[in-house]
């Protein structure tokens, strides 16, 4: 299957490409690739250790679709051989393999999931058992034999880990080579991930270059903000946006996001042109209700995953339940993070979006315009102890459900 490359000028599409993107390594090896006359091989690896995709996912995947729709071959790369490895980025501890039954169970989510944003008729679906499996114990040991111990331990969360004297597997060091022989194995031009896969997506470069092969250009997305606005998107931390998600839900959940962060959304998850997030800005600065903003945000994300029609009415039953004073029951929960056993509660209405700054929330406490579940809270110095959950309001419009971790 191959894409049918649009004629567009290689620096133009080049900031298009840029976008959102954290890093491009290097931009101009990828102006030079966006010259020939062929489609590019990008490739984005997903490994399928949970079975549902949320908005953090589709950062990603959204860049995907835009290359797709400047002409160019998507490969969606399921890591069903290195999910039973077990991807340790970012983990202080090894990461337990996953088993074939769960493994192909994802798979199968995942597939039937993305298709919700990229195009089907255009899209590579590939599993890297499919070269992996054939490498054998041999293949294996010399693939490995293409990298050092000292390399793998210029990656941040290893060095950490074996400074601080925490186990490191054996088998952790081979993810990366795998991802990288990936790259080989289907001759990317463009690799795309989180920046917290920049060096796997390295090693697929170097393991190019020891192939013979051109480097692929290794292309790095930020990691989106949860709805807590604090930690990355996360199922495990519970501060997601799932592509699945009723449109009620959803649009009730983006409505939680802060008004700072909601400019962090648009930038990554809206398809508007940027010209028109800037005005819109612009908007707000110039007086608008942010609410009124992120009405369009929230309605462009359900109406991309359900339709039009999910959407506005979706707004119009989140109007009437705020208009009537009533606090929606599908509001997603803001897990904020405590270092100690306890929050300030000013750091609470912060994190939560419900004031700009620590001293505004103390402020309103201070004003009596803050309450918990129904009761109003009135010291600026109190404190939430962790495991406190609840409904937090500030005033009649802002609301957030929160629980302390």
């Amino acid at each position: 299957m191959t894409a049918k490359k649009n004629k567009l000028d290689p620096k133009t599409v080049l900031a298009e490409i840029r976008r959102g993107a954290d890093e491009i390594l290097l931009e101009d090896e990828l102006i030079d690739r966006l010259s020939k006359d062929r489609p590019l091989r990008v490739k984005v690896g997903f490994d399928p250790t949970a079975p549902d995709l949320h908005l953090g996912h589709t950062v990603v995947i959204n860049k995907m679709r835009q290359f797709q729709k400047l002409g160019h071959d998507v490969i969606f790369l399921i890591g069903d051989f290195t999910g039973m490895i077990g991807d340790p980025s970012g983990k202080n501890t090894t990461r337990p393999p996953l088993t074939r039954e769960e493994i192909e169970a994802n798979a199968a989510t995942y597939k039937s999931q993305v298709f919700r944003i990229l195009d089907p008729e255009s899209t590579i679906v590939e599993f890297n058992s499919r070269w992996s499996n054939d490498l054998g114990a041999e293949g294996i040991i010399r693939l490995a034999s293409r990298h050092t111990v000292a390399r793998m331990l210029e990656r941040e969360d290893f060095s950490n880990r074996y400074r601080n004297g925490q186990p490191i597997a054996i088998h952790e060091f081979l993810y990366p080579l795998m991802q990288g022989y990936d790259s080989v194995a289907l001759k990317t031009d463009v690799e795309m991930g989180g920046t917290d896969q920049k060096f796997n997506l390295l090693v697929g470069r170097e393991l190019q270059k020891q192939y013979g092969q051109p480097s692929q250009v290794v292309l790095t997305m930020p990691l989106l903000e949860g709805l807590d606005g604090v930690q990355k998107m996360s199922k495990s931390i519970g501060n997601t946006v799932g592509i699945t998600d009723a449109p009620d839900e959803m649009f009730g959940k983006l409505m939680s996001v802060s008004d700072e962060l909601m400019w962090r959304y648009f930038e990554l998850l809206s398809f508007r042109p940027l010209e028109i997030v800037t005005k819109l800005r612009q908007s707000v600065d110039e007086g608008a209700n942010p609410r009124d903003i992120k009405f369009e945000l929230a309605s462009e994300i359900v109406a991309r995953f359900h339709s039009l029609a999910d959407a506005t009415a979706a707004q119009q039953r989140f109007v009437e339940r705020f208009s009537q004073g009533a606090v929606p029951q599908d509001l997603a929960e803001n897990c904020i993070a405590s270092e100690g056993g306890s929050l300030a509660l000013a750091n609470v209405i912060k994190s939560a979006g419900l004031a700009t700054s620590t001293s505004e929330a103390m402020r309103l406490v201070t004003q009596g315009a803050v309450r918990l579940d129904g009761e109003r809270l009135r010291d600026p110095k109190a404190t939430l102890a962790k495991g406190t959950s609840g409904i937090l309001q500030v005033g009649k419009r802002r609301v957030a459900r929160i629980r302390i971790a």
